[in-house]
C-alpha cells in the first residue's frame, strides 16, 4: 500500500510513521472487473476508496446511461451524497477497465478522525480538492465549447486510455456520432 502511503503523506506530510501504520492498517484491497460494479443506483455508500490502478465511472439514469463522473489513479473518492447522508445512491458506480481499490469503511474513517489531526486535515484536503475539481467541471459546461471541452480532456495525460469514446460522449453530453465529428473536424 505504498502509493496511499504517498498519496496521504503528498497531503499531510507531517503524519508521524505510527500515525501513518494506524491510518494505512484501516484500508482494504478491492479487485473490480470491467464493467464490474462497485457501487449499485439504491444501495448506500458507506466507503471511501483510493485508486491505485484503473479508472471508474458514475453512471446516472436508468434509461440512458449518462457518464456523470470519471475517476482516476491516484484519486480519493465515495459517492458523497450517500455516504454523508447515508442515503440510497443515484449512481451506479462501475470499473471501465480493470481496477484496484484500497477502501476504507466509514466507521473505521470516523475513528480516525476522532484520533488522528493529520487525519482530519488530510480529509479537509482531499474535500477541497474534489470540490475544486467539481467547480471547475461545472465551470467547463458552462462557458467552453464541446470542442473545447473535448480538447481539454485530451490534455490530460493518460485520460483517452482509459474510457471509450461513447463513454466520454456520454460525459461530455453530445452522441457518439456529435463527437466523432467533432474529431474529424479537429484533425
Amino acid at each position: 500500500m505504498q502509493e496511499l502511503s504517498d498519496f496521504i503523506k503528498t497531503h499531510v506530510p507531517h503524519l508521524n510513521g505510527e500515525e501513518l501504520a494506524s491510518i494505512v492498517s484501516k484500508f482494504h484491497v478491492q479487485n473490480l472487473r470491467k464493467k464490474q460494479l462497485l457501487l449499485k443506483r439504491g444501495q448506500i455508500a458507506n466507503r471511501y476508496y483510493y485508486v491505485k490502478s484503473g479508472a471508474l465511472r458514475f453512471i446516472y439514469g436508468e434509461d440512458q446511461e449518462l457518464t456523470a463522473w470519471i475517476v482516476l489513479s491516484e484519486e480519493f473518492f465515495t459517492e458523497i451524497t450517500s455516504f454523508k447522508m447515508q442515503s440510497p445512491t443515484r449512481f451506479n458506480i462501475e470499473a471501465v477497465e480493470e481496477t484496484e481499490l484500497y477502501y476504507i469503511e466509514r466507521a473505521d474513517m470516523d475513528l480516525l478522525y476522532r484520533q488522528l489531526s493529520g487525519w482530519q486535515e488530510f480529509g479537509r484536503k482531499v474535500w477541497e480538492s474534489m470540490a475544486m475539481r467539481m467547480i471547475d467541471e461545472i465551470i467547463r459546461f458552462q462557458t467552453m465549447t464541446v470542442e473545447e471541452r473535448y480538447l481539454e480532456f485530451l490534455r490530460q495525460p493518460g485520460f483517452m486510455q482509459h474510457i471509450s469514446v461513447k463513454q466520454l460522449a456520454s460525459y461530455l453530453g453530445i452522441t457518439p456520432n456529435a463527437l466523432s465529428r467533432i474529431r474529424k473536424n479537429l484533425r
